[in-house]
């Protein structure tokens, strides 16, 4: 054969018989013929840059390999940086065809070079957060808030009297300062009814929250934190506790997590209770769903993946959710220390003995939570020990043991209880028994309050779908001088047609044959009527009928009412009131009673703000606020959640009054009704603000002192196209556009122009602009001179 191709080259080209004698000199049978040598073959030892493609994922990294004897070598840190998890005795080169469970081919063509790894070799990605949406650090300004309630009451059998509450506020970065209280005052009636006269103060505290660090600090009149199994007190103190609600981004409880593996790119649909809960792309590997909705209860979750060619695998797995529990390492605390409240409601100061109260709660895991309290006081001491656990899919049990030490007698309470929740029903039990002379803070500086040595209740609602819904609640309680009170509860409620409603009721206690029962039909009229029709039955025997007509303010202002009558074995009952809500106050009246004795009533509620040196008034604040600011643009539409709230007043102010603490709302202008030379750079801010306080929202808005001008040469021709200008004050240059037409901004009172011209030859103009001007004026023709 060497001697044939020898032939070949001595042959010249365009002779056909050399071409002949060459085919000749081959050998005669085809089978003998050597195999046609291989792209790998071709060049046994080269060095080669090919793309890397992952289990047909294509990484966008170009790695340099080595070819040595028909073997692929590549350095072991291009495969880790790729994601690759190579076993830890692997030297600084990887031959893939040495590697087991790894498979490699060469693309030629492509130049690319294909591996196949198992799954868990390739980095877990982990798809969705726990965020409901983007933490936004809450924001406070200076300011102060009144809010009022003024209620005036004339009885006819018990004379006329005023009450007033009110709460004030005063806010800033420091915290909230705030006092409640009310005045009261007897216009008419016996003297009785004037002993409760005067101002009596309810609260002052100060508060502080960091969402930093998820404290909340307090100091003055407040309510200790508690357990379920625990009671809280008023006192006068102070307390440090950690408070989940700064952060509404936060979930607090375990939500179940869907892992799996993706041997190729595929695409994964997760359904909750039948749901298309989300959707997302999956790199080859194993993986983790974390998007999970915020749910509770029992549920079934269904994870479907698809790979490039179409392939399903489906796969359901049930699941058990409870906010009762903390995820793992999460702690919940409050401590408190101050003295206890005395005769609160009644003495504007009263305080007793020194007390302290620590609760603490902690995720050990996400099947268990771990929870503690402590109370001490002079008299008494009290510690307790319980948890939460979540029995698999199968609920959550509940309990605890704490012991007491008051007065030199000890005492003992065990609580349990027993939590399941599903589409179809829930259940719940719980339990509390306490022996001996159990006590804690509630009963030590009282001389009449005894716990109740036993409490016992159950309730279990089932869903009966076109049947409507059930509802059975069993209640029993053994008071501290052993008389006992068991209660049975039935109601039973269904939707109708259209958004008609019947609801059921029956209650029943036990020992008493006897049952109070009540049937009420709801049928509604319009967006915001309603009728109501009810049937009672007292367990004495006394029957009463009851027809309702009410209409609901509208959330935007507006008027609603209450008409009522019932008629029974007693006198007839009367009853109507109306509701007026204004941007700046809510106004109600009413009458009610029988034509015996009967009461009429008015009432006037609303809060008054001072910020930026401005008093804004508004319908009751009860939470947080934001003051929107266009710099004193007055006219200005401001929306909040894509809804209009209204408009800025003279000073170009907004009051938003319904704004949730610590929620990441959007606040936006309208600048279409400025005047053209107002620029508003920005028109939509996300903001969140502080419990209890407000905050100064201001849209920076600048006044641009703008003109056109024409500028002509000496015979009135429009200076020619592209000249140079440059405006004197300000150095800004430009140049001159069509029709001799130049624009300038930040313009002064007097200005001037430096023209300079195609030949060379500059000329100047001068003119004035009105400084308070809404429009951009045209100016000119001005001769350039």
């Amino acid at each position: 054969m060497a001697q044939g191709w020898a032939r070949h080259f001595q042959c010249p080209l365009w002779v056909a018989t050399c071409m002949a004698s060459l085919l000749l000199s081959q050998p005669s049978a085809a089978g003998n013929l050597p195999p046609a040598p291989s792209g790998m073959e071709a060049v046994a030892d080269a060095q080669l840059f090919l793309e890397l493609v992952v289990n047909q994922m294509n990484t966008g990294r170009v790695v340099a390999v080595q070819q040595r004897g028909g073997r692929l070598f590549v350095p072991a840190s291009a495969l880790r940086e790729s994601g690759i998890k190579l076993p830890d005795n692997i030297g600084s080169e990887v031959d893939l065809d040495s590697l087991p469970g790894l498979h490699s081919d060469y693309d030629s063509v492509g130049q690319r070079l294909l591996l196949n790894v198992p799954p868990e070799w390739l980095p877990e990605q982990f798809v969705g957060n726990r965020e409901a949406y983007p933490r936004t650090p809450a924001l406070s300004s200076f300011g102060a808030l009144l809010n009022y309630d003024l209620y005036l009451n004339d009885t006819d059998d018990a004379g006329t009297y005023l009450a007033a509450w009110n709460e004030v506020r005063l806010f800033d970065s420091w915290g909230t300062l705030s006092n409640t209280g009310q005045y009261r005052r007897t216009l008419s009636g016996n003297a009785v009814s004037t002993l409760n006269n005067g101002y009596l103060r309810y609260d002052t505290t100060w508060r502080y929250s960091d969402d930093e660090r998820l404290l909340t600090y307090e100091a003055g009149d407040l309510v200790s934190g508690a357990l379920p199994w625990s009671s809280s007190v008023r006192l006068g103190g102070v307390q440090l506790s950690r408070d989940f609600g700064v952060r509404p981004d936060l979930v607090t409880y375990p939500l179940p997590q869907f892992a799996g593996e993706a041997a190729v790119p595929s695409s994964v649909d997760l359904f909750i209770n039948g749901y298309k809960s989300s959707s997302a792309e999956l790199q080859p590997g194993p993986y983790t769903l974390t998007n999970i909705p915020f749910i509770n209860g029992a549920g079934e979750a269904v994870v479907v993946t698809t790979d490039a060619l179409g392939r399903q695998v489906s796969t359901t797995v049930p699941f058990y959710v409870t906010s009762n529990l903390l995820q793992k390492g999460l702690s919940d605390f409050s401590v408190a220390a101050g003295t206890l409240r005395r005769d609160y409601g009644i003495r504007d100061f009263g305080y007793g003995p020194g007390v302290s109260s620590a609760s603490l709660r902690y995720g050990l895991s996400d099947y268990f939570t771990l929870e503690s309290h402590a109370e001490a006081s002079d008299s008494l001491t009290l510690g307790g020990l319980g948890g939460n656990l979540r029995l698999g899919n199968f609920g959550v049990l509940n309990t605890a043991l704490s012991q007491s030490r008051f007065e030199g007698e000890t005492g003992q309470q065990l609580s349990l209880g027993y939590q399941y929740s599903s589409q179809r029903y829930s259940f719940s039990y719980q339990r509390l028994q306490r022996r001996d002379q159990y006590a804690d803070l509630t009963v030590v500086d009282s001389d009449y309050l005894t716990l109740s040595k036993r409490s016992e209740q159950a309730t279990l609602s089932l869903n009966l779908d076109t049947w409507g819904s059930l509802g059975v609640g069993y209640f029993d309680v053994r008071a501290a001088d052993e008389s006992r009170t068991r209660l049975l509860n039935l109601t039973w409620s269904k939707p109708l047609w259209r958004d008609t409603s019947f609801y059921l009721s029956g209650n029943r206690e036990i020992g008493d044959s006897n049952w109070t029962v009540q049937a009420q039909l709801v049928i509604p009229f319009d967006l915001h009527g309603s009728l109501a029709i009810s049937s009672e039955r007292s367990k004495t025997g006394q029957s009463q009928q009851r027809v309702n007509y009410s209409r609901a303010v509208p959330t935007e202002g507006g008027l609603g009412f209450n008409l009522g009558y019932a008629k029974g074995d007693g006198p007839d009952y009367r009853q109507a009131d109306l509701t007026w809500r204004l941007q700046s106050v809510q106004l109600q009246a009413g009458v009610y009673g029988t034509s015996d004795a009967e009461t009429r009533w008015a009432d006037a509620s609303g809060s008054l703000v001072w910020m930026d040196r401005q008093v804004f008034a508004a319908n009751r604040i009860d939470d947080a606020f934001v003051v929107v600011s266009t710099e004193g643009y007055a006219g200005v539409p401001v929306r909040y959640e894509n809804q209009q709230v209204g408009l800025t007043d003279s000073n170009g102010h907004l009051l938003v009054p319904w704004t949730s603490a610590y929620y990441r709302g959007k606040y936006e202008i309208d600048p279409l009704n400025l005047p053209a030379n107002v620029r508003s750079p920005d028109v939509e801010q996300r903001i969140a603000v502080r419990r209890g306080s407000g905050y100064l929202l201001e849209f920076p808005l600048s006044r641009v002192i703008a003109a056109s001008i024409v500028l002509v040469d000496a015979g009135q021709k429009e200076l020619p196209l592209g000249s140079g200008v440059v405006h004197e004050q300000s150095g800004t240059q430009t140049v001159v556009g069509w029709d001799g037409l130049v624009y300038l901004e930040n313009l002064q009172a007097q200005n001037s122009l430096r023209v300079t011209l195609a030949d060379g030859k500059t000329c100047q103009a001068q003119f004035a602009v009105d400084m308070k001007q809404d429009q951009i004026p045209l100016i000119g023709p001005l001769v350039c001179q």
